[in-house]
């Protein structure tokens, strides 16, 4: 896709310093970028690239002023990296003009396929499935019997969607993402053997969520797993069965959230994060990377970090102790073997 200076700057809403009608066809790194390209700067650590890219046009902050000359197209923008991202997304969107189905899928007679829909190369679509317009399915997805998928979602390759989930519409689910296999459930009898507890319940995706690779969403023991409304979920992530993730969470790589756990709306967690079964977290909660949260965090906006996480500030000063502590003990034996020689 070619676009001009001009026309990117309506796009984002910019102000064009230079040649109106410089034309670009891809997006690079600063550092990277080769005539035909467009990048941008928001980090000033990367000024010095500006006066040395190959890039075509560099989009900028309207705050930045140069004390040299520069023979590039720029775009003043009130945030370039938000701008950048709009302009991403129309070259990725270009990528995905995608619609027809594959012969070689599997789609069942009475599922029901909406208009404008993509379904890759051996892909199987079970019975009683629907699948709203604009859908993508690349090749070699599962979507199991009962599944309803929303408008504008897009299944990468590898994608397995058990049976009786519903996917609500702009979704994005990446590549060996599992939703709805069975929750951890086993019942301990006498003969410390493990009975397997039956899973009857579901998995409900709200829009516009976006899911990392290899993600695994289990189905609730009975009722349903729910990822509410613009959450966002990183790679490997770990959501245990009857979980309810609110609106607009985000949650780093590794971390895994137990059985019947509620996360409040808007909270950050940060990366191995482990949350504990049956507990509550409330709104705005940040939590740290490699915590661990044991119970309930009631208040709304807490910050917390640790191995059994508490008030982050509290953490940090209690940590800085931790590490004086080899030198707080020789202190002491020193004084305890001056003491006994008294």
């Amino acid at each position: 896709m070619i676009l001009t200076a001009e026309k990117i700057s309506e796009l984002v809403d910019g102000e064009v310093i230079g040649n109106p009608n410089t034309k670009v066809k891809n997006v690079s790194k600063i550092e990277d970028a080769k005539n035909g390209d467009i990048s941008f700067l928001a980090n000033p650590k990367y000024t010095e690239f500006i006066y040395s890219t190959n890039a075509s046009i560099i989009i900028v902050s309207d705050m930045f002023f140069s004390d040299r000359k520069i023979n590039k197209t720029l775009i003043k923008v009130k945030d370039p990296y938000i701008s950048f991202s709009k302009v991403i997304e129309i070259y990725s969107n270009k990528s995905l003009e995608k619609n027809g189905i594959s012969k070689n899928s599997k789609i069942s007679e009475n599922s029901k396929i909406s208009k404008n829909v993509y379904i890759g190369d051996f892909t199987f679509i079970g019975k009683n499935v629907r699948i709203s317009k604009n859908v993508k399915i690349f090749p070699n997805c599962f979507v199991g019997e009962n599944v309803n998928i929303g408008e504008n979602t897009i299944l990468y390759p590898g994608v397995k969607i058990y049976h009786d989930c519903n996917i609500g519409k702009n979704n994005i689910i990446h590549s060996g993402v599992v939703i709805g296999a069975d929750g951890f459930g086993f019942a301990a009898n006498k003969s410390t053997n493990y009975t397997k507890i039956k899973q009857v319940g579901n998995v409900i995706i709200e829009s516009d969520v976006e899911i990392g690779a290899n993600t695994t969403i289990d189905r609730a023991t009975m009722g349903s797993t729910i990822i509410r409304k613009g959450v966002k979920l990183d790679n490997l992530i770990q959501i245990g069965h009857n979980v309810e993730i609110d609106e607009n969470t985000v949650i780093a790589a590794q971390t895994a959230i137990a059985g019947s756990s509620k996360i409040g709306k808007r909270c950050m967690i940060g990366g191995q994060t482990a949350i504990n079964g049956h507990i509550k977290i409330a709104n705005d909660v940040k939590i740290a990377g490699q915590s661990g949260i044991a119970s309930s965090i009631t208040k709304n906006g807490e910050i917390v970090q640790g191995p059994m996480a508490f008030n982050i500030k509290k953490f940090q000063r209690s940590y800085v102790i931790f590490k004086k502590l080899p030198e707080l003990y020789k202190k002491i034996e020193s004084l305890y073997k001056s003491l006994n020689k008294r």
